[in-house]
């Protein structure tokens, strides 16, 4: 894609703020240490096989794009060691976060980007992704901002160049009117098929699904998460 078909700006930023309270000195320590161990340089072009991007051979990778303060990232790579990694979280409070819960136990399946993750979708290279997961997105609730929802056509268009044929696009959130939007967005999209034997599919968590503090939050405020799956045909 070029800089001339690039949307602008506005029409995909899928974060607001990029900092909440001030890191501690422990976690500002692990940030810095952290990055400088586990960041993708996008400045590089992206190797053929991104498989080179992780010191341990790896399987199959799974990119996910705003982990927060990274429950789910760090239990998958966990326990499948075999698998490498991509997480991308603009929010400093939750990269930190995450780089300190890991400062003692390396995680050489892991990469990290801490920007824009259009980015990175624009540097890898076409069918090299098995799997992609959006949890609990920014909603955008007013109307007004929906086109700034991470889910859209050209971001489907993205997801689509860098996922394999049969990899997974996996999507949870709480808001209604986002779950809505993304069945509409996805079932419109000619490479994408969504995986629902019956209708109580998408409100049954994903296998191995250990939660988030979001989502713990959400159920206790009775809102109830959603869990859809669609394919790469």
């Amino acid at each position: 894609m070029t800089g001339a078909e690039r949307p602008s700006r506005a029409t995909e930023g899928f974060f607001g703020r990029r900092r909440g309270r001030p890191v501690g000195s422990q976690q500002a320590v692990a940030l810095a240490d952290g990055l400088q161990r586990y960041r993708l340089d996008l400045s590089a072009p992206c190797p053929a096989n991104p498989a080179a991007l992780f010191p341990i051979p790896v399987s199959a990778i799974r990119l996910e794009i705003g982990f927060g303060g990274g429950e789910h990232l760090l239990h998958a790579a966990s326990t499948e060691p075999g698998v490498g990694f991509i997480g991308v979280e603009p929010f400093v409070n939750g990269m930190a976060k995450m780089l300190a819960r890991i400062e003692a136990e390396p995680r050489p399946n892991l990469r990290i980007y801490d920007d824009d993750a259009i980015r990175v979708l624009e540097w890898l290279p076409p069918d090299c992704i098995d799997q992609i997961d959006l949890f609990y997105p920014d909603p955008w609730p007013k109307k007004k901002h929906w086109k700034r929802r991470f889910v859209s056509p050209v971001n489907l268009d993205r997801f689509a160049h860098v996922l394999k044929s049969g990899g997974l696009f996996r999507f949870a959130s709480d808001i209604d009117t986002y779950v809505n939007w993304t069945l509409q967005h996805c079932r419109a999209h000619a490479d994408f098929e969504w995986l629902a034997g019956e209708a109580s599919d998408w409100h049954q968590p994903f296998a191995g699904w250990p939660g988030t503090r979001y989502e713990a939050k959400a159920i206790r405020e009775n809102r109830r998460p959603a869990y859809l799956r669609f394919r790469r045909r």
